[in-house]
């Protein structure tokens, strides 16, 4: 009941609730400080853990002064074969190669090959028709179509490439049997059945200067034949084709000096060293002239000295009969 004015008033007494709530109120701060400063502490005590490590870094061979070597790829050591790359020699072979001028020269070795016509009743007996001389690198040192003074009865283009139009160009035979001559003299003659080509072209030369890679290569057991087929030697040891279809007498030679190069160091092992001579110029020498194997003197010959009147024939004609031909024609 409110009380009118004069009335002196009393301070009333708190009730039990209120006593309780502020009882309660005073209690909550304390635990809220408590909370928080374990809070802090925990804080405080992650940060003094140490962090785990990450894993150590390997040290690769760059980090190092010095380097790991590096292998050779297995595709180039399958292309290497006795110091020759094969891959070279098979450009060689198809003509693909490019020479130096100093790799143009005649230089030490010179791989010879010849394509045949058929002459005589049939065309059965063989007359010489091209001639091609190349050297250790396969750059080309004489190819020339030799002219027919007697009747062609088979140009066996099927098989020696050559065709009546290339008797256009062709030169007599006493003429290119001279080149021949003087570019065999005093260098390494390489061939396959080589005899054969000799024969054609009446010349003889020394025969430890001459390499022929059918004789070499069933010697020293490249090949179970003894006569092997120079086609058949080089698929073997180069996977190469050739005398597919025409013959080229270029590629011929080539290929049997690719075959030679291959085989080089094994079948010099056994040749006798042969004298040096000072006749070849210096600026005739090329790289190869360095190799193991020294020079020897050469002595190519004609088997006469009278001209003879068309291709040399291979077969067994001696030199009598020749000039017996000779006469006739004349």
């Amino acid at each position: 009941m409110p009380k009118g004015p004069g009335e002196s008033s009393k301070p009333t007494q708190a009730s039990s609730n209120w006593l309780a709530l502020q009882k309660t109120l005073s209690k909550k701060p304390a635990r809220t400080t408590d909370s928080n400063a374990e809070r802090s502490r925990k804080r405080r005590k992650l940060e003094l853990e140490p962090s785990p490590s990450p894993e150590p870094v390997k040290k690769s061979y760059a980090s190092h002064s010095i380097s790991k070597p590096k292998e050779t790829p297995a595709a180039d050591q399958q292309d290497m074969r006795n110091g020759e790359s094969l891959s070279a020699l098979r450009r060689m072979i198809s003509g693909q190669a490019t020479f130096t001028d100093h790799q143009k020269l005649p230089g030490k070795y010179l791989s010879l090959d010849c394509e045949m016509v058929g002459v005589g009743i049939d065309g059965t007996e063989s007359s010489l028709a091209r001639v091609s001389l190349v050297n250790f690198y396969g750059a080309i040192q004489l190819d020339e179509f030799v002219r027919q003074r007697e009747r062609v009865v088979d140009y066996r283009t099927q098989y020696s490439g050559i065709r009546e139009s290339d008797m256009i160009k062709a030169k007599p035979f006493d003429e290119i049997q001279k080149q021949v001559a003087d570019l065999l003299k005093d260098r390494i003659l390489v061939g396959h059945a080589v005899f054969n080509d000799l024969k054609a072209l009446l010349l003889s030369h020394p025969r430890p200067m001459i390499r022929d890679t059918q004789y070499y290569a069933g010697k020293h057991k490249v090949v179970k034949s003894k006569y092997v087929a120079l086609r058949n030697l080089v698929k073997q040891e180069l996977d190469v084709t050739i005398q597919g279809g025409e013959h080229s007498s270029v590629t011929d030679a080539r290929a049997t000096m690719a075959v030679y190069r291959i085989h080089r160091k094994e079948w010099e092992k056994g040749n006798r060293p042969l004298p040096h001579t000072k006749k070849r110029k210096q600026a005739d020498r090329t790289a190869e002239d360095d190799a193991d194997e020294t020079e020897g003197v050469a002595d190519v010959d004609a088997k006469t000295d009278s001209a003879f009147p068309g291709g040399g024939r291979k077969g067994e004609h001696t030199v009598e009969v020749l000039l017996t031909t000779f006469v006739l024609y004349q």
